[in-house]
């Protein structure tokens, strides 16, 4: 495997935390680069968390996996190479004609996965605009992989996968291996939009079953009480389209 030159960069494409842990989960699975794209969080602060975690033997990314939508029609998108803030909860059409402004690589996470996802249609209708789809997501069962892979090929585009860790030890459990020397969030900007050629890695067997088992454990939390909390007793979130920080630019598409 690998380019003329022999280079290969191993990228887990999208973790939701960032701790001492979860950098030396990834190293010791030899990954290059992480994805960091947490969630309610602005770019700004993503931003200096990222370059904190960095260095020289990994780099992280930031990145934002943007809710649009209503809360309980949500569907993720994830943004890659952003230079300006984008909030959550404005509409789909909205949220992709500004990563086609700022000429972001555009990333489909678990595709038609649970309440939480693009839908076939949503894909078919911005399949020009995607740059990668997940085909590998530790959270789906067989058949959620199934269809991913099924979308993409159909589609055309690129694979992707990630560890989508939300728990430490599921860093590095999923990863993409690029054919190309990555050193920079616009290396792995080009590499994805390009798009470079790639393998999908992930754990197999016992090991994937505990962490699926453990994830789906942690999405039923974080879907119940905390969603509660989040919503109505936190206040107006950071990413919310009404922040102040976002100066009324997306009050038209605002969908509260």
């Amino acid at each position: 495997m690998g380019v003329s030159d022999g280079v290969t960069t191993l990228v887990d494409c999208h973790v939701k935390v960032l701790s001492e842990g979860v950098v030396e989960r990834a190293k010791q699975a030899g990954l290059d680069v992480l994805v960091y794209a947490p969630h309610f969080t602005r770019l700004p602060e993503i931003r200096d968390q990222a370059a904190a975690y960095s260095d020289e033997d990994l780099l992280v990314v930031p990145a934002r996996e943007v809710f649009t939508g209503t809360w309980r029609n949500r569907k993720h998108v994830l943004a890659v190479g952003l230079t300006d803030p984008v909030p959550d909860f404005i509409s789909l059409e909205a949220a992709m004609t500004e990563f086609e402004r700022q000429d972001a690589a555009v990333l489909v996470p678990h595709p038609t996965f649970a309440t939480v996802c693009l839908s076939e249609s949503d894909i078919a209708r911005y399949a020009e605009t995607i740059d990668a789809l997940e085909t590998f997501n530790p959270k789906h069962l067989p058949f959620h992989n199934r269809r991913a892979q099924a979308l993409a090929n159909e589609h055309e585009l690129a694979p992707f996968t990630s560890s989508y860790a939300h728990l430490t030890r599921t860093a590095g459990a999923a990863y993409t291996a690029f054919e190309a020397e990555i050193n920079s969030e616009d290396d792995l900007c080009g590499a994805l939009t390009n798009p470079a050629p790639r393998q999908i890695v992930h754990q197999d067997g016992l090991e994937r079953w505990i962490t699926t088992a453990s994830e789906l454990a942690h999405l039923g939390y974080e879907n119940t009480w905390k969603k509660v909390d989040r919503l109505f007793l936190s206040g107006t979130e950071p990413t919310h389209p009404n922040h102040i920080a976002y100066d009324g630019r997306f009050d038209d598409v605002s969908v509260y």
